[in-house]
Order: structure tokens, then C-alpha cells, then sequence
């Protein structure tokens, strides 16, 4: 994942702090989003779906303990990184966050390069979860969807991109059952092809993969099997 698809909430309301942690975290490359109170926030990080909010604990309207725990009873925040700022006097506040769901705080005053630092480490869990993600292992089976390689009983089998693309369309969703025209558009878009070509692309895998992964759903589509492997 790169910083610019690393997408933060900054929420704070003092408008100094705004503006100069903003700027370094846009100047670094992450793709940013402000609210000045945790009202604000709530509304902003539901169409924003940020992978990291930095949370200031005293705020008029709603403070952000009250924030943070409105954050964690959505589903949608239950992974998302949550950071406090507090003030070194706070130990109170910085427990009540953790217990509130944070994962961690951030001491003001705040120094902008010790900042960066804890946000690229923290950050770094979203880099190492999408890069295992990109693995996947199946039986003998191995697809890394980072490098493009394929590998069946410690053999790495070279596949073209579109094959490539049809395996991990397929491996996404086990069991699942894609329809056809939902192959040709993930697979091929826009691109017109003629009516066999599907047919022709899973051939070719099952020679080179093992025809025991790939099912055939006569007039529908096809699927990927595990059960049998």
C-alpha cells in the first residue's frame, strides 16, 4: 500500500495543529481529511473511511473518548487505527482512551518529524497486512498476486496475465460460482472477445494447475474447488 492510498482523519480543534500536522502529513504524501470535533468526525470518517484517524481528546461538542467509542460500535472502525493526542498531564485521559479503543497517543505539544515517525510505523501494519494478503496457499498450491508467480508442488509455473488474472478472480471467492459476464468484465473489461475464450483460458489452467481446482457450472460459469484437493 502506498502513502497516497493511506487515507487519514486528522480532528482537532485547534486550527494551529490543523494546519501544521496537516501539512506534513500531505507534504509526506498521505491523503488527508480534517474535522474540527468529534461530531464533525463521526459524519466525515463514514464517507471518508480513513486507515488511521488522530484523535485530539478535548474537543467542544464531543470530546474524544466519546468520539472513539461511537468509532468502535461501527463496524467499519473496528480496524481502523486510532491515535490520541494528549497532553503529558493527561495519564487519565490517555487510559480512558485506551479503554475507549485507542491504539495508541501522540503527547502534545506536537513535534511534526516524531509525528511522521509514529504515523509511518504505525501505517506499516496496513504495508504488511495487504503484502500477506497477496499470498495465497491452497493445497500445493501457491499464487502471490504481488510478483505474478504461481507455484504448484514447489514448481513455478508461468502463467500469462489474462490466465493470471482468471486464477485470482477465481481463488478470490472459493466456492463462490462466477457467472460468465461477470468473468468477461473483471477479467477482459471492455475488451470484446469471442464466446470460447473463457473456456479456452480455464483449459490452460487445468493443465497447468490440476484440473481438480475448477468446476464447471454448465450455462452459468465457473468456480474454484478446495474441497477436493
Amino acid at each position: 500500500m502506498k502513502k497516497k492510498d493511506i487515507k487519514i482523519l486528522l480532528v482537532d480543534d485547534e486550527p494551529d495543529i490543523l494546519e501544521i500536522v496537516g501539512y506534513n502529513l500531505s507534504n509526506e504524501g498521505y491523503t488527508l481529511e480534517t474535522a474540527n470535533n468529534g461530531v464533525e468526525a463521526l459524519v466525515k470518517a463514514r464517507n471518508f473511511l480513513p486507515h488511521l484517524i488522530l484523535l485530539d481528546i478535548m474537543m467542544p461538542e464531543m470530546d474524544g473518548i466519546e468520539t472513539c467509542e461511537k468509532l468502535r460500535d461501527l463496524d467499519a472502525f473496528k480496524d481502523t487505527i486510532i491515535v490520541f493526542f494528549t497532553a503529558r498531564s493527561e495519564e487519565f485521559s490517555q487510559s480512558a482512551g485506551f479503554d475507549a479503543g485507542a491504539d495508541d497517543y501522540i503527547t502534545k505539544p506536537i513535534k511534526p518529524k516524531l509525528l511522521i515517525k509514529k504515523v509511518k510505523a504505525l501505517t506499516r501494519r496496513l504495508r504488511d497486512v495487504e503484502d500477506s494478503e497477496k499470498v495465497q496457499n491452497i493445497g500445493t498450491l501457491m499464487v502471490d498476486s504481488g510478483s505474478y508467480t504461481v507455484t504448484v508442488n514447489d514448481k513455478v509455473i508461468a502463467l500469462p496475465k489474462k490466465e493470471f488474472e482468471l486464477l485470482t478472480l477465481l481463488i478470490s471467492s472459493p466456492g463462490n460460482v462466477f457467472k460468465r459476464d461477470e468473468i468477461l468484465n473483471k477479467v477482459w473489461s471492455n475488451v470484446v472477445v469471442g464466446d470460447r475464450t473463457i473456456d479456452v483460458h480455464i483449459r490452460k489452467l487445468r493443465k497447468k494447475i490440476g484440473d481438480q481446482y475448477f468446476k464447471t457450472i454448465k450455462g452459468v460459469g465457473y468456480k474454484f474447488v478446495i474441497d477436493k484437493v
